[in-house]
């Protein structure tokens, strides 16, 4: 009789989330002071970091959703396997 059992939850090495933080602080910074550098009216620099404040914060809403709904099909997977394995140890038994 085969049993069901959870796969190896493997997380995210300390290298790739340094390499995450790393790169999303040096891009955040470049672009404020690429902002600040431009030769334009403070109107239109206030635009630019208003659109950069929101490009950012839709972006890790998206991820998180994404991330949320891939948690959500992992978890129903895993319940219908479980239901099947206990159908099946019925059936056998």
């Amino acid at each position: 009789m085969t049993s069901y059992t959870n796969p190896d939850i493997v997380g995210d090495s300390p290298a790739w989330m340094s390499f995450i933080w790393i790169s999303f602080t040096v891009s955040m910074t470049l672009m404020i002071i690429g902002i600040y550098y431009l030769p334009v009216d403070w109107w239109i620099r206030g635009y630019l970091y208003m659109g950069t404040l929101f490009l950012t914060a839709s972006t890790l809403t998206l991820s998180k959703a994404l991330r949320d709904r891939h948690e959500h099909d992992r978890m129903i997977n895993r319940l219908k396997s479980a239901r099947t394995e206990q159908v099946l140890s019925k059936y056998e038994g």
